[in-house]
């Protein structure tokens, strides 16, 4: 069995925001925050009929999940297939008694898809800005940037 080397997700993740991480090679994506706009993609894969409940829960899920502004990047990737089956999965996992290790797979699958923020650190996506409506004028005159903070006590 080897021993030693780097290891697939061994160390810290690329963080957009550092100026010396080795690791912050390579672009970063900025995804809208508003998410992705247009028709959900079709179900890929075969239908439960034996279990209605649970096609509806998927029916649920899949809508969900291709709201996000991830969901840009999976339609580019052309992984619809790959995310169907993680959603299936993931209401497998959502049943009372279902294994740890089918806990672990969805786990490990949000992170590949970059559902989790892991995830997204992992494949170089970022949230764009959000946009905010401004109802009061000046009402921002207290808020304080974090990193402010930080650049004052070093």
């Amino acid at each position: 069995m080897p021993r030693g080397g780097a290891r697939t997700k061994s160390g810290p993740p690329p963080d957009p925001n550092s100026l010396r991480n080795h690791a912050n090679t390579g672009e970063w994506i900025t995804l809208p925050a508003e998410g992705r706009k247009g028709r959900t993609p079709k179900w890929p894969l075969l239908t439960l009929d034996e279990e209605p409940i649970l096609a509806s829960r998927e029916a649920v899920l899949w809508k969900r999940l291709w709201s996000k502004p991830q969901a840009i990047m999976w339609e580019a990737q052309g992984v619809e297939y790959e995310l169907a089956l993680y959603v299936r999965r993931a209401v497998e996992a959502e049943l009372p008694g279902a294994s740890a290790g089918l806990g672990t797979l969805v786990l490990r699958m949000a992170d590949n898809f970059g559902i989790t923020p892991q995830g997204m650190n992992a494949n170089k996506w970022k949230l764009g800005a959000v946009a905010v409506e401004d109802d009061d004028e000046g009402a921002d005159d207290n808020v304080v940037d974090a990193r402010d903070l930080f650049a004052a006590s070093g």
